[in-house]
């Protein structure tokens, strides 16, 4: 046998072998950690979030911020916050409403993190767009469920599939109805998977105007993050589902437990815990990191994160993979259904973001995304971005926020009169 292949079946055999003792190791932490906090399993909404995210960050900028709430067909209490610029500028022309879709483990504070003049919130507000944030289900801006408590199982039986299809879906009708007007969606990370598989769906992508992706993901099997990877090598997932932990929350003891665990035990350098997971980030503000940790990160369900897993290892961009019986039942076919990217309509407008030093969002797979879309997307490469640069670099706005704003100009069709608006 070449030694190659030797050393290939050997490794797979260790990462077998070693499966079992992973999970004991999982349990034994959540053992040993406690005898958890109900704070560790379950979201407080209202805790250090009194007021919602327009008075906590927002309005102390002098932006005007209206809270909105609007609910899912399957009962998720969305929050939206619809944001406007304090300032009188009637040198700026009034453009469509734009929608901002954050990334996983992050809420709509991520678009408001830092001054007005570097947070793309504020500065899309200024340039004259109407601003809404979205909250997806089960982050901090958002209000729960019609019926289910978060600490019910139910309440996180979901993943990004959700999202994309109820949550997305939800938000543009939503604003759709008080602007008359189609909508501008720009999305980070997460928010661009979303944003992907929606706009396979005619229904959805009829309410999108154009649509800015950052750091765009509709496939993973090329990712770099060595943390991330050894995760999945560990089968993380299968561990927590032992444990019968369906809310992730980073914040909690068991969590923060069992990250550790992969760095020391992955051999992984997690001194730069950021840079570890995401990339080397060339002009990410380290000094105010303890400010970001006030707000990030906000909690997910162990179903998106399995559903993340499964595009790693399967290198497919799909539906939930329930297992061949399930798929049968859920779906109508041992497979689950796949996103077409090719199903986007070439007449969307799209400009994507992308960095060399994203260790989430490759190069490789970027470019796989590119092939499979009918249309030939604007698109920017700045080979020093990594994955957070995107959204919290101190050069963004002269990096890659003028340059969407020019795109989005250019493609601003569906810009309605302010009188045919509802103005709250």
């Amino acid at each position: 046998m070449p030694p190659l292949i030797h050393s290939t079946n050997l490794m797979a055999t260790s990462v077998l072998l070693l499966r079992p003792l992973l999970l004991a190791v999982a349990l034994s932490l959540f053992i040993s950690s406690a005898v958890c906090s109900p704070g560790d399993s379950i979201i407080h909404h209202s805790q250090s979030y009194d007021g919602g995210l327009c008075l906590n960050l927002i309005e102390p900028w002098g932006y005007s911020c209206v809270e909105h709430t609007t609910q899912t067909n399957d009962g998720f209490m969305l929050g939206l916050q619809r944001v406007s610029s304090g300032i009188v500028n009637l040198g700026v022309e009034k453009a469509p409403p734009v929608l901002l879709l954050h990334g996983l483990f992050m809420g709509g504070d991520a678009w408001f993190l830092d001054s007005p003049n570097q947070s793309l919130g504020f500065i899309l507000a200024d340039r004259g767009f109407e601003v809404w944030v979205g909250n997806v289900r089960g982050t901090k801006w958002s209000h729960g469920h019609a019926s289910l408590s978060d600490g019910d199982k139910e309440f996180w039986d979901w993943s990004w599939q959700e999202m994309a299809l109820y949550d997305l879906e939800t938000m543009l009708t939503y604003i759709s109805s008080k602007t008359n007007s189609k909508v501008f969606v720009v999305g980070h990370s997460q928010g661009t998977i979303m944003s992907l598989a929606a706009f396979t769906q005619p229904d959805i992508v009829n309410m999108v105007e154009a649509a800015a992706l950052l750091s765009p993901i509709s496939y993973l099997d090329h990712i770099t993050s060595k943390f991330v990877l050894n995760l999945v090598n560990m089968h993380l997932e299968e561990a927590l589902s032992l444990l019968g932990i369906h809310q992730l929350n980073l914040k909690s003891d068991i969590l923060t437990n069992i990250l550790e665990m992969a760095c020391d035990g992955g051999r992984v350098d997690c001194s730069d815990m950021l840079a570890s997971i995401t990339g080397e980030n060339c002009c990410f503000n380290s000094s105010r990191v303890d400010f970001y940790l006030e707000y990030e990160p906000h909690p997910s369900s162990l179903k998106n994160l399995k559903h993340l897993f499964q595009m790693i290892r399967k290198g497919t961009f799909a539906k939930y993979d329930y297992g061949t019986l399930k798929n049968v039942l859920q779906y109508g076919q041992f497979k689950p259904p796949t996103f077409d990217l090719s199903q986007i309509p070439e007449s969307l407008p799209i400009w994507m973001a992308y960095g060399g030093n994203d260790a989430l969002g490759d190069v490789i797979d970027v470019q796989h995304t590119l092939k499979e879309l009918r249309s030939k997307p604007n698109v920017l490469f700045l080979e020093d971005y990594g994955h957070v640069d995107f959204l919290l670099s101190t050069r963004a706005y002269d990096d890659l926020y003028d340059s969407m704003i020019t795109f989005f100009r250019s493609c601003g069709n569906g810009i309605s009169s302010s009188s045919s608006r509802d103005t709250n």
